[in-house]
């Protein structure tokens, strides 16, 4: 019988550095005024770079170009629908995070097996693998990791969502290290097991606000040096699990992580000092009151003069009644105005002292 999950690793300096590097730019990118309309570019960036180098750690061929024409159902490219199936796959998955870290849902094991689902564009939550399987040199062939047998995966992953529920007084980043390194350990899939593992990471990062408005990649940190992302996650003397991977100081894979997280938040930082550079007008007064959910419905009327309680409830991932309560409330908070007042095809405008937000240049 597995043990419960008790990682082993120390704060070491590096680790304790990052960290404080992390939260400086965590800060600064909260107070950056930046116009809503290129946060939403920057944005939609950030989650098209995440597909691809996700997937193409997993071998994906497909460039950013030809996914954003995949994702738009304007391209096709023969010879190539393993790939065009994985991005469809993944930035699904992507959408469906978005809507639990809106909804501030917990992390559970059906939540893991619903994103699992969606990477392999599959409809319903996924059961875990039912056998064994292993990792091998895409190059040679040889084995370089044998995960647990399918009889402790169920046992094991039950540990893991324990743990990241029990583990609130550690810092987020360390959080998401340990989970991600555990998931990967476990690898409770026989396809798509690196791909969740990423998704699981960043789902416990934006539930614990470090989300940085959906800005940022960590998959480019670990794609442009593959080398180092495998050297980093496989810790053990032995490439079998029950040889002392489970007890092994990840204290290095952890280190990795936290300056993985570095990169990606300071480049978000010059990203948006960039776009500030450019004069984008500064709406910062009128930002601060809206609540957060608010501030995210900003981004349908980028492309939408108007919209309609579905498009909300398909943001948030809310019930029809929910999402029409919803738009009801912020009719009379003064948020939205109804322009259409039937009641099957109800829709609604910006009310007018907004529409500053959503207006701009983006080039």
């Amino acid at each position: 019988m597995p043990k419960n999950f008790n990682p082993v690793y120390v704060i070491s300096p590096n680790i304790a550095n990052n960290l404080m590097r992390i939260e400086a730019a965590k800060q600064k990118v909260s107070l950056l005024p930046i116009n809503p309309r290129v946060i939403a570019s920057l944005r939609e960036t950030a989650k098209l770079y995440t597909t691809h180098y996700s997937t193409m750690i997993e071998g994906n061929r497909l460039d950013p170009e030809q996914i954003k024409e995949v994702l738009t159902l304007e391209g096709h490219f023969p010879g190539q629908e393993r790939d065009e199936y994985e991005i469809k796959g993944y930035y699904a998955a992507l959408t469906q995070l978005e809507q639990y870290a809106a909804q501030k849902h917990p992390i559970t094991e059906k939540v893991i097996q619903t994103l699992h689902a969606l990477v392999i564009n599959d409809g319903t939550p996924t059961p875990y693998r039912d056998g064994q399987n292993v990792i091998r040199d895409g190059a040679t062939g040889t084995i370089i990791y044998m995960p647990p047998e399918s009889k402790d995966v169920p046992t094991l992953m039950r540990h893991l969502v324990a743990w990241i529920k029990e583990s609130f007084n550690l810092p987020c980043p360390i959080i998401a290290a340990i989970a991600h390194y555990q998931f990967a350990t476990i690898h409770p899939y026989y396809d798509g097991s690196g791909r969740t593992a990423r998704l699981l990471t960043t789902l416990i990062l934006h539930l614990g606000e470090y989300d940085l408005k959906g800005l940022y990649s960590l998959e480019e940190y670990y794609a442009k040096n593959l080398l180092a992302y495998y050297r980093a996650i496989s810790i053990g003397t032995s490439h079998n699990y029950y040889f002392g991977r489970a007890e092994s100081d990840i204290t290095s894979w952890i280190e990795y992580f936290v300056e993985g997280m570095t990169f990606a938040f300071e480049k978000v930082v010059t990203q948006m000092i960039h776009s500030q550079n450019k004069g984008e007008q500064d709406h910062s007064a009128l930002m601060r009151t809206l609540d957060p959910k608010q501030r995210k419905a900003l981004a349908l009327f980028q492309n939408f003069d108007v919209i309609t309680s579905h498009q909300i409830g398909e943001l948030f991932g809310f019930q029809s009644r929910t999402s029409t309560a919803l738009c009801k409330k912020w009719v009379e908070a003064g948020f939205l105005k109804i322009v259409d007042h039937s009641n099957k095809g109800r829709k609604y405008r910006l009310a007018k002292p907004y529409n500053t937000l959503v207006v701009g240049d983006i080039s």
